[in-house]
């Protein structure tokens, strides 16, 4: 199968050099471990060329110019189904994660006076919708003018959460932007808190660490997390902290600062809390790469972000390129609701009852800084 799923791959460039902008080229990439069948979809614009699968409706790859004009893919992923099913990838590596992205204490939530129990996945938790999340289902796509819709059906009672929920996540790619719509709807009071989860080396993936890289965001507070990184319910604020990112800083600059939240969570894994108060979209963060230039900016109509330095990345991970992704060798800006928001009155809300429609939408953005 990798034989196969390597040579759609190739053909996948081939098709991409004579693509015409806005074009959206789907192509065979072999087949799931139970058996469906699975795609790569190239989307391909002025400035950008993005890989998508309907596996976990993954982003596989997206290539973007440095300030000379060389491209290089800026996103970590592998090169066929096989790293993404991995039993070792742990990484959600450009994954849609839910039904409820991020952490859920001891897997269990009470909703309308009944308890629900998610297994549990990453220290006593329910890490990105438990053992079998969104990342690992097959979602259904469909080819749209710039981009694709991916759908999936979770059937009541999945991993434990209550309610038929039916998902989707449209990819477009208009320019130098590739915009992420989110939506759900469910038959009964559920939770849900969606997102992709990236990790961005806009050197170039396997190229090394991101610890030189710049990055700005646009918080006034974190949620502090304990030693399992569950959030205590606190808002902490970020004057004077490492975690004060409103003026540009390196990552690595103060990653290693004697900061009892750093080192609990080994580096940063933290949800910030987004200065903007408005559902429309507003600026989360800014990440430039000063050696290439490639610049990242990002907004979202969520509240939250989550930044995380690939603290756990630890080079057992080949990539798409045959390089080994070492310790923080990407970065994620996963923005979303407050982790462990069913057992935190006072974040916001994830509820999302009948008839209603839970909506979000985050926008990546690649330019060159000179």
């Amino acid at each position: 199968m990798k034989q196969a799923v390597s040579m759609a791959m190739a053909a996948g460039l081939v098709l991409t050099s004579a693509m015409a902008q806005g074009e959206v080229k789907k192509d065979s990439w072999g087949k799931s471990a139970d058996g469906q069948p699975l795609f790569l979809y190239t989307l391909h614009d002025a400035q950008l060329t993005v890989k998508l699968t309907n596996f976990g409706a993954h982003v596989v790859s997206i290539d973007a110019p440095d300030k000379n004009g060389n491209v290089a893919d800026v996103v970590l992923g592998f090169k066929d189904v096989a790293g993404y099913e991995n039993p070792k990838n742990t990484s959600y590596m450009g994954a849609i994660v839910g039904r409820y992205g991020n952490r859920i204490a001891n897997g269990r939530f009470s909703l309308d006076g009944k308890s629900y129990e998610i297994p549990t996945n990453n220290n006593g938790n329910a890490l990105h919708g438990g053992k079998v999340g969104f990342d690992q289902k097959v979602w259904q796509g469909k080819e749209l003018p710039n981009g694709v819709e991916f759908t999936l059906v979770s059937p009541d009672g999945d991993m434990g959460f209550p309610g038929k929920l039916t998902a989707h996540v449209k990819y477009t790619l208009v320019g130098s932007s590739l915009h992420i719509d989110y939506t759900a709807t469910t038959d009964k009071d559920t939770v849900v808190n969606l997102t992709n989860h990236s990790y961005f080396n806009l050197a170039g993936e396997g190229s090394g660490t991101v610890l030189d890289e710049q990055m700005m965001i646009a918080a006034d507070a974190t949620t502090p997390v304990n030693a399992t990184l569950i959030p205590t319910g606190k808002l902490a604020p970020v004057a004077g902290t490492p975690f004060d990112f409103n003026k540009p800083h390196t990552i690595g600059e103060r990653i290693h600062a004697a900061d009892q939240q750093l080192k609990t969570a080994g580096g940063y894994d933290h949800n910030f809390v987004l200065s903007a108060k408005t559902n429309t979209l507003h600026l989360v963060a800014k990440a430039v790469d000063p050696k290439s230039g490639r610049t990242l900016t990002v907004t979202s109509t969520e509240p939250g972000v989550q930044f995380y330095s690939g603290n756990f990345l630890d080079g057992t991970l080949t990539g798409i390129s045959g390089k080994a992704y070492v310790k923080n060798g990407g970065f994620c800006l996963e923005t979303q609701h407050f982790p462990d928001s069913p057992n935190q009155p006072s974040f916001p809300s994830t509820e999302l009852k009948p008839g209603e429609t839970m909506h979000s939408s985050t926008v990546f953005t690649f330019s060159v800084t000179k």
